[in-house]
């Protein structure tokens, strides 16, 4: 391929990534078309197909990307905060904040969630990305309740999965009632007393139990 077709491909695939985004945001993946998204991005509909074969790639990778965002951004933000520093409250902070961009994803993911579970292949796909995420969310939890001096006693991809669940959950009624349910608030309320729940208090060096709160 010749080097300026491999320095404009990211360009190119950023680029058609964020339009579709906006795209489905704004009308729906079903009714968004290949031909809107293009438009909006600048490209030809060549350019599109030469990143991807169809609008559940393009979703699909949508959905990678800002599953690796996510995470980095909270890693980032729990790793900036020293061990004696971190609290279970603390760690129940960071993961309840809801960046008011999510809007958007949450609309986006949402009906593309409803498309798989009428769509067995779709599900079966979607179901892969999901699982990554799970594993990512499981293993930062894990270590990051290890530095709040705990230890989970319950199955890490179990509880992804209900965490992932009381978010998007929230999120839905948060962006019905706004007023009445700020996005991440039911977090912030009751995942601290899950979390201690189903966790328990590791030994420290000296054998005494460890601060959490």
């Amino acid at each position: 391929m010749p080097k300026g077709v491999t320095k404009r491909r990211p360009r190119t695939r950023a680029a058609l990534l964020g339009a579709a985004l906006e795209a489905f945001a704004e009308h729906g993946f079903h009714a968004a078309s290949i031909e809107q998204i293009c438009e909006r991005a600048g490209y030809t509909r060549g350019a599109f197909y030469s990143n991807f074969s169809s609008k559940e790639e393009l979703f699909l990778a949508l959905f990678d990307e800002h599953s690796a965002r996510i995470v980095a951004r909270i890693t980032e933000l729990i790793d900036s905060v020293a061990d004696q520093d971190l609290t279970l409250q603390g760690l129940v902070e960071i993961l309840a904040d809801v960046d008011p961009a999510e809007r958007d994803w949450y609309l986006v993911t949402t009906e593309f969630t409803l498309h798989a579970i009428r769509d067995p292949q779709a599900a079966w796909v979607l179901a892969q990305h999901d699982a990554r995420l799970r594993a990512e969310i499981a293993r930062g939890l894990t270590e990051h309740l290890h530095r709040t001096g705990r230890t989970l006693t319950v199955d890490a991809d179990a509880l992804a999965r209900l965490l992932i669940a009381i978010r998007e959950g929230g999120l839905a009624q948060s962006y019905v009632e706004p007023d009445q349910l700020p996005p991440g608030q039911l977090e912030r309320l009751f995942l601290a007393p899950l979390l201690a729940a189903l966790s328990t208090e590791d030994d420290t060096t000296t054998g005494g139990p460890a601060a959490v709160l």
